[in-house]
């Protein structure tokens, strides 16, 4: 009988012990912490201080090869095209500096009231009032190699007006591998903006822009651009015969 219990208990040992061996290697269940912070494992920790370290597990980014050639593209030089035409680099916007936008000013001059003064120099119009003031505004004017200078007059005026760039604009560009329409309808995308102003018979224009960015600064190919809200601005105030003097 006692050698009956004695291996029974022997068995039952070496059962146990097994069952422990194995459990060791079973996975463990997650262990929930409370979010009690007054619980008294927190406190042993260092009290309500303590706060959980979590980490974030990085998330593998993986590229599709149809997003390589996007990138190629955003990364050209920016000399790629020039400033004041469709899809050009925008540079910084000369708005950060509150001369350019429209104010009136002293301004002596021998001129009219109603004439047009603009200095290229300076990237200023002024429309001459009377008292010694002007109503003055920021302008874009024309890039090295384009400047000018001289008396015009008003000849013509229109609203939201179409786009027909010189037959020597369009060569000069193409040589640089920008191609331009023939002619592009008025419209928000128009290079001339919401305005246009025509100067005698020549090319030149005082017109709006869609690269607001580029007022104050010499970009244009010899016509004077203005923001389109100063554009609609100065073109409800002047008449066809307005004199305009550029220096």
């Amino acid at each position: 009988m006692m050698k009956s219990l004695l291996l029974a208990a022997i068995m039952t040992g070496i059962f146990a012990g097994t069952a422990l061996a194995e459990d060791r290697y079973q996975p463990r269940p997650p262990v929930i912490l409370s979010p009690d912070l007054s619980a008294p494992w927190v406190a042993q920790l260092g009290g309500p201080n303590v706060r959980p370290v979590v980490y974030t597990r990085p998330v593998a980014q993986r590229r599709s090869l149809f997003q390589w050639p996007t990138l190629r593209r955003a990364q050209r030089p920016a000399e790629a095209q020039p400033a004041g035409l469709p899809g050009a680099p925008k540079p910084i916007s000369a708005f950060n500096e509150p001369q350019f936008l429209t104010q009136i000013v002293a301004y002596e001059t021998k001129e009219k009231p109603g004439t047009i003064v603009i200095d290229t120099n300076n990237r200023f119009l002024y429309l001459v009032m009377s008292g010694g003031k002007a109503r003055r505004y920021g302008v874009g004017v024309g890039k090295p190699g384009f400047e000018w200078a001289g008396a015009h007059k008003v000849t013509r005026k229109s609203e939201w007006p179409e786009w027909i760039p010189p037959s020597e604009m369009i060569s000069r560009e193409a040589a640089k591998g920008h191609y331009l329409p023939a002619r592009m309808d008025g419209g928000p995308a128009n290079p001339l903006g919401a305005r246009a102003m025509y100067l005698g018979s020549s090319l030149y224009r005082i017109h709006g822009t869609n690269a607001p960015w580029t007022i104050g600064s010499a970009v244009s190919s010899g016509c004077i651009r203005l923001r389109n809200e100063d554009v609609v601005d100065l073109y409800d105030r002047v008449k066809v015969g307005t004199r305009v003097i550029v220096i």
